[in-house]
């Protein structure tokens, strides 16, 4: 499964979606960035191959950044897929 992620400006709050295909999370991964580089903001609707019922639409120009990761049950950690957490050494 692959989920793709979007991270909007001024928030915490990513919003994912998934799909089962490496192909279609690149395709979905286009189409944010195509969205993204448009001169004129426009509202992206997707949705969740995992949970059909489960829809999302935001404005592009809300959008900062989408990351593309693999989920399995053996790299399932709980944490946002590219980004790290450092902490100062004693």
């Amino acid at each position: 499964m692959f989920t793709i992620d979007i991270i909007l400006k001024s928030t915490s709050v990513s919003l994912s979606v998934q799909r089962k295909l490496e192909g279609d999370a690149e395709t979905v991964y286009q189409q944010v960035m195509d969205a993204i580089r448009a001169s004129q903001p426009q509202i992206l609707e997707l949705t969740c191959e995992k949970n059909p019922e489960k829809k999302v639409a935001v404005l592009s120009s809300e959008i900062s950044a989408v990351v593309v990761s693999q989920k399995s049950g053996a790299s399932a950690t709980g944490r946002s897929p590219g980004f790290v957490t450092l902490t100062a050494a004693e």
